[in-house]
């Protein structure tokens, strides 16, 4: 079984492709933690969003250490902020390509995988059997960040998150190599007013009485 779960932050797609992964005992992997990981390790060296070139981006990715993907550290709005540039760049997502397919084809554990992120529907893995788009309203999201960041200990303000994940929406939707966009077969859900139990429930429902449960 392969499920792929796109959607833009904090809307709660990475909640739900853990739920799932969980339900079906299945590996899951948060694809953009890679990105965070790559854009945390450019941060690191002293690479900035406005000065990090593609090449050079993209060169860092056959080295990089994936065990940031579990770090504390890439959750972050600065390093959000890097992930979401060093993602624009196609030599990038080029060379994270084969690693996130080669997860879903050979997972590490488990009954199949989960995979979650912005494009994994329309590019990654657009023959998954089943696919998922979570989206919110920006207010609902910002708001959402705001409480997870500030439960963590960091002071933020609900203005910055939101002007923040606006840029960010506008460069994700925006880009010209793989947008943030729902496939044409992927099942939309609004969170805007739904708790992660609906959310699970709906998804649920979907795999079990869909087409590709048989």
């Amino acid at each position: 079984m392969i499920i792929a779960v796109d959607g833009s932050a904090a809307s709660g797609k990475g909640t739900l492709a853990k739920r799932l992964a969980s339900h079906y005992d299945l590996a899951h992997l948060d694809t953009g933690a890679l990105y965070r990981a790559l854009g945390l390790a450019l941060l690191r060296r002293g690479l900035g969003p406005d000065i990090v070139g593609e090449e050079e981006a993209a060169g860092h990715v056959p080295d990089l250490d994936l065990s940031l993907t579990e770090s504390a550290d890439i959750r972050t709005d600065e390093v959000a902020a890097m992930a979401s540039v060093v993602a624009a760049l196609p030599a990038v997502r080029q060379n994270f390509l084969s690693l996130q397919r080669d997860f879903a084809s050979n997972p590490p554990h488990g009954r199949g995988a989960v995979l979650d992120g912005r494009d994994i529907g329309s590019v990654i893995l657009p023959d998954a059997p089943f696919k998922f788009f979570i989206d919110a309203d920006l207010e609902i999201r910002a708001d959402r960040r705001t409480r997870e960041l500030q439960g963590k200990g960091q002071s933020v303000m609900f203005r910055d998150v939101f002007e923040d994940m606006r840029i960010r929406d506008e460069r994700d939707r925006g880009r010209s190599t793989a947008p943030l966009c729902a496939a044409a077969d992927a099942v939309a859900i609004d969170t805007s007013s739904m708790d992660a139990d609906a959310v699970f429930t709906m998804a649920l429902s979907h795999i079990e009485t869909g087409p590709g449960s048989k």
